[in-house]
């Protein structure tokens, strides 16, 4: 099933009053082009999420911009060590005693020892920031690819509607370059009868030049070709795959047959047939544009 390559996704995660907001957008682009603001506390991250990203789409320019809140004020990194706080205050208390100091002792005087503070674990935090963004990031790319796959459902329908019209008109060129070859003998034959009436002409020799002259005209294989490729477009719509660059390179092909049946065809109704061709070819390469 194809997917277009725009769309937006959105996801949400929290716990114990964090939460982490994931919004993805994706437009259309050759390659796969990952633009990433994370929080600058995650940015070591940063490599892991471009490369996750990158293994879930193929194509598209994919904008990330990934928030994380507290539904509370963020707690100093910061707990009391009890004991070594207790071990300062007994230590000051017996200096004040030992140099006959009459002030008591204070907190602040507590406060000058940094060993009554110990750091929190500020691993344990980034991890469970991560953890939530993984999982809003997730949640937000599941929802950008079922827009994705809604807009390709659209597109392939449009496609499969075209790729009939290609091959209705394809069916017309086959009727009349048949048609053509007999009229075009007759002329011919008639032609070389009224310039050569009074001289003799070896009738084996005009009915091989005459052969060799159809041949030239002769778009059968041209109309094959060009069948074969709309049925190999249709199929790879059909594949599971992303099939963008392949439908991109079968386009070609498909205005290479069409451009080559107009210019040996020199007949006025396969002329008007091939232009309606390369019209829809031309809808068919704007939709393309957008395929992963």
């Amino acid at each position: 099933m194809i997917e277009s390559m725009t769309g937006f996704g959105r996801g949400e995660a929290s716990e114990n009053g964090l939460s982490a907001v994931v919004e993805m957008r994706s437009l259309n682009s050759r390659f796969c082009e990952v633009q990433l603001r994370l929080p600058r506390s995650l940015s070591h991250y940063e490599a892991e999420f471009r490369e996750w990203v990158r293994r879930e789409l193929n194509r598209g320019k994919i904008t990330v911009s990934v928030e994380v809140r507290r539904d509370e004020l963020p707690q100093v990194p910061l707990v009391i060590d009890e004991q070594a706080a207790r071990s300062v205050y007994a230590i000051l208390e017996r200096l004040r005693s030992v140099c006959g100091i009459a002030d008591p002792v204070r907190l602040e005087h507590v406060l000058q020892f940094r060993e009554v503070f110990t750091p929190t674990e500020e691993n344990e935090a980034l991890e469970q920031q991560w953890e939530l963004v993984r999982r809003a990031a997730q949640e937000a790319m599941e929802a950008l690819r079922a827009m994705r796959r809604r807009e390709g459902q659209v597109l392939l329908e449009d496609l499969r509607t075209r790729l009939q019209s290609i091959l209705a008109h394809l069916e017309q060129i086959e009727a009349r370059s048949r048609e053509r070859i007999y009229e075009y003998r007759d002329k011919l034959r008639q032609r070389v009868r009224e310039l050569l009436a009074e001289e003799h002409i070896d009738p084996n020799r005009l009915e091989l030049e005459i052969v060799l002259l159809a041949d030239k005209m002769d778009i059968t294989e041209e109309c094959v070709r060009l069948r074969s490729h709309c049925r190999f477009f249709s199929e790879a719509l059909e594949d599971t795959e992303p099939a963008g660059r392949r439908l991109n390179f079968l386009l070609q092909e498909m205005n290479r047959e069409a451009n080559t049946i107009g210019a040996k065809a020199m007949d006025a109704a396969i002329s008007q047939q091939v232009v309606a061709i390369k019209e829809e070819l031309e809808r068919i390469r704007e939709q393309v544009q957008n395929i992963e």
